[in-house]
């Protein structure tokens, strides 16, 4: 429960109108007190997320955020990061006042953010609350709920979240509209078979932390073992060692993409090599998309942006590869004046049209969600999308290589 990452979680998400009783709802589920609770509207400002477990779906993120309809200029910001939680939101939760529509309140500020989430594929569920505050107007509450669903036409939950009234009925209609592709089945266990060797090439990051591997790493070698394959972990180094020791040839060896060029020189050519960002571009997103995002690299022009995305806010050191390694080797292959931006975190550029090519990173610490968000919107603009292992292939030459695993891309 506590230590499966977050980007692994499916997310939920409680949207709706201040004092709606999302924070009561979420304090609720969790049986704890997480969110701040209180009659004022808008008490609930930043984002509040709280990882837990939800059986049978397993381990989730529940996310409270502020009220849809919040004022004033610190509303507006407030409003603009409740929008930015529905890009990584797996299952949305529409919470209704039953006090406010009591007095005939209409639907229509929900409905603008229900077609948010509908644009975005987004399954939902909707919740009735304060049910208490219409004590035994059984008539009246089901008509609200009717109303509902004839509005939304998505499942309805009549509950007290004060007085904990219904909490059961909301976590089994949770689990029913719970999407089932939020995450891919394996990594990579569905190009390999059991007990094949797998050789993983794997130096030493200088982001990563001292004594650790980074994620992509780890979540690969948990993948392949789950899937019953032998793995043999090597620095770059030791490759040559490795594969002159090994009695037969690896079924595939997967490599940090930072080291592509001289790892395909070692590895001979009818051994199956890719990446880890690569693998993670595949799990996380729509790799053909991003195979063909790559390629427009080589339309850059003198004074094109190129937007680089990072996933994690790390402190960038010498040698980083977002702001040095990937900015001087597309400068070096295309002898082109081009304009790099970084950005990091969950922060994605409302204008997206001034960039030629977005390069994204491997997405680890993403949802499937949040990196399917961004390659959407980067087609809603026209603007080419990669990720960096993708892109640094094509800058050696040696995409073709490093995707003919995945036969489907192909197709």
């Amino acid at each position: 429960m506590l230590t499966t990452p977050r980007s692994n979680r499916l997310h939920i998400g409680f949207f709706g109108k201040r004092n709606a009783g999302k924070s009561s709802i979420v304090n609720s589920l969790t049986n704890q007190h997480i969110s701040l609770v209180s009659d004022t509207p808008g008490t609930t400002t930043d984002p509040v997320i709280k990882s837990m477990e939800l059986l049978p779906i397993g381990p989730i993120a529940v996310i409270d955020t502020a009220g849809l309809d919040d004022e004033g200029s610190l509303g507006k910001l407030r409003i603009k990061k409740s929008i930015e939680i529905m890009d990584r939101t797996d299952l949305a939760v529409l919470v209704f006042n039953a006090e406010l529509l009591k007095n005939n309140e209409n639907f229509d500020f929900e409905k603008k953010w229900f077609n948010e989430l509908s644009r975005k594929n987004t399954p939902m569920v909707a919740v009735l609350n304060k049910i208490d505050t219409i004590k035994d107007n059984t008539k009246l509450l089901d008509k609200l709920c009717t109303d509902i669903k004839n509005e939304f036409h998505i499942p309805v939950v009549k509950m007290s979240a004060m007085n904990k009234l219904d909490i059961f009925s909301l976590k089994d209609a949770l689990i029913k509209a719970s999407p089932s592709d939020f995450e891919k089945d394996a990594l990579v266990g569905d190009i390999i078979k059991k007990k094949d060797l797998v050789l993983l090439v794997a130096p030493q990051d200088i982001q990563a932390p001292k004594g650790r591997l980074i994620l992509p790493e780890a979540q690969t070698i948990r993948d392949l073992l789950d899937n019953n394959a032998m793995v043999l972990s090597v620095t770059i180094s030791e490759l040559e060692d490795a594969l002159a020791c090994l009695k037969d040839k690896p079924a595939l060896v997967i490599t940090d993409s930072q080291v592509f060029k001289t790892v395909n020189s070692i590895v001979p050519k009818d051994v199956p090599l890719t990446s880890f960002s690569i693998l993670m571009a595949r799990y996380k997103g729509d790799l053909k998309t991003l195979v063909d995002g790559a390629k427009a690299l080589d339309t850059l022009e003198d004074g094109d942006k190129v937007l680089i995305a990072e996933a994690c806010t790390h402190h960038p050191l010498k040698g980083d590869i977002a702001r040095e390694k990937i900015p001087r080797w597309i400068r070096e292959k295309y002898k082109k004046d081009i304009e790099f931006t970084n950005i990091t975190g969950v922060d994605f550029p409302g204008n997206l049209s001034e960039y030629k090519v977005i390069i994204q990173c491997g997405s680890c610490m993403f949802t499937r969600k949040q990196l399917m968000s961004r390659i959407i919107k980067a087609e809603a603009n026209t603007v080419p999308i990669t990720n960096f292992g993708v892109a640094i292939a094509h800058l050696n030459g040696i995409l073709p290589r490093v995707i003919e695993m995945f036969p489907k891309l192909n197709d």
